[in-house]
């Protein structure tokens, strides 16, 4: 192994984006982040994660908020400090895969309106729903950060992680990051895992990860002695549990030592005072459930996410089956390796752990299979790691399945033009298109409600005879 340079380590803030998503189910206002950007800004952050992953749907589905507004606002208040969305590859930040133009074009206004970086996953770590995302950001002069999805299986060997890497960079990705989206990268593993790739590897290395198993803090400080350049972090009101380990605990760790961040604690201070009573809020008013800040070992045991066992919990709630909480959870890993065994994260989380509810509750594996279960096994999302289990897939799919094996997004046919026709009425700025190609009810819903807001009836008006508004 090489020498490890040791210098200072980054810190990507999470606060604006995952660490809210992560405790508070993406629902702070735009209007709730504002006032401390400008504080924010004077920290001196690698970037600022602000934008994508579920921030996209709840700004319009729960909180009527346009996104792209979201993120200009954030443009102008964030002079110094770049600013980083995540991305789904070829589903964009929607649950389908979009033809090339759409993500394309998404690319291109992500970074008109202000995004530098942009950190593109894919749930199958299928390189190949990943690369117009890259190519569009290289053209427009953003960071193309890809992401590898972490998780452990027969599979996941660390060849595997070399041989991903290295075909990440020969792809034209500007940096690597390490995606734990469950928490399941543990601190002697992260000196290993960091260090093989520093060597495979020129481009700098970031890692995510979340706390839900308890060891993120110590994942970091291995994987900072092993070399990693950036790490993500969030202001500590919305850190831990389900969230990403604490800034200025990170920052403390690292003073006076070769990594040391040069982040200054008492301006930490002043954004920590300020989230704090939002944290409070959500708590008093039950947004916050205590139970996602603690420490779940089930995510080392069953490998299943913290948004994935709450998503588990809701669905047998429902269904008045609460006590098969534990037969899910064994069977999540069943299921998932009859799958090819993919890293669970948006969409694939959803799916397994769907199945695995489905499996349970009807006393017969596969008795019922989901849209979603046929749609993998036909290859709609891409290439697994390993082969699916065949007799699975016969029952699934019958005799004959029409399976796909070229990159999906090759049978899309363009659909910008398609999709602007369908949504023109309601087109009042060129991202509205976007807007509506992701979430097309949800979009229309918001458009009605943009423009009553904005044609506001003053009840004077009212036709007198009619008891009509103007229109």
């Amino acid at each position: 192994m090489a020498e490890i340079e040791k210098k200072p380590v980054k810190i990507t803030e999470t606060i604006l984006r995952d660490a809210h998503q992560s405790l508070i189910a993406t629902r702070m206002t735009t209007e709730q982040m504002l006032p401390i950007v400008e504080k924010m800004d004077q920290v001196g952050y690698h970037s600022v994660e602000c934008w994508g992953g579920a921030t996209f749907d709840a700004s319009l589905r729960f909180l009527k908020e346009d996104p792209w507004d979201r993120l200009r606002k954030f443009r102008d208040g964030f002079k110094h400090t770049k600013l980083q969305m995540l991305f789904r590859g070829q589903n964009i930040l929607g649950y389908r895969p979009y033809a090339d133009d759409v993500v394309e074009y998404f690319v291109e206004k992500s970074v008109a309106n202000g995004i530098d970086i942009i950190r593109i996953f894919d749930c199958l770590n299928d390189l190949r729903n990943l690369q117009t995302a890259v190519s569009a950001a290289n053209k427009e002069k953003a960071e193309a950060q890809v992401a590898l999805s972490y998780t452990l299986g027969d599979a996941y060997t660390l060849d595997y992680w070399v041989d991903i890497a290295k075909r990440i960079e020969d792809m034209g990705a500007n940096s690597i990051c390490i995606k734990d989206m469950a928490g399941l990268l543990l601190p002697y593993q992260a000196t290993e895992l960091i260090g093989a790739l520093k060597d495979a590897v020129d481009l700098p290395i970031q890692l995510h990860t979340h706390y839900t198993s308890g060891v993120a803090s110590m994942t970091y400080l291995k994987a900072v002695e092993a070399g990693v350049d950036v790490i993500d972090t969030a202001i500590s009101p919305f850190a831990l549990g389900t969230s990403q380990p604490a800034t200025e605990v990170m920052v403390e760790t690292f003073k006076g030592t070769p990594y040391d961040t040069g982040l200054d604690q008492k301006l930490l201070a002043e954004i920590a005072d300020y989230f704090r009573p939002i944290r409070d809020e959500a708590l008093a008013s039950g947004l916050l459930n205590p139970k996602n800040l603690g420490v779940n070992i089930k995510t080392l045991l069953y490998q299943v996410p913290g948004g994935m066992l709450s998503n588990l919990t809701s669905q047998l709630k429902e269904q008045n089956a609460e006590d098969k909480y534990y037969e899910v959870l064994e069977e999540v890993p069943r299921v998932r390796k009859d799958l090819g065994e993919p890293p669970l994260v948006t969409p694939s989380s959803q799916i397994v752990g769907t199945q695995a509810v489905f499996n349970v509750l009807m006393g017969e594996r596969y008795k019922v299979a989901t849209k979603e279960t046929k749609d993998i096994l036909r290859g709609k999302y891409g290439a697994t790691v390993k082969p699916f289990n065949e007799e699975v897939k016969k029952k699934v799919l019958g005799d004959d399945p029409d399976t796909i094996t070229c990159r999906p997004a090759d049978l899309i046919p363009d659909e910008l033009d398609t999709l602007r026709k369908e949504c023109e009425q309601w087109i009042q700025q060129d991202e509205d298109v976007l807007t509506y190609a992701l979430f097309p009810q949800v979009a229309v819903d918001f458009f009605k409600y943009r423009e009553a807001q904005q044609t506001k009836i003053d009840p004077d008006k009212a036709d007198k005879e009619t008891g009509s508004y103007p229109v």
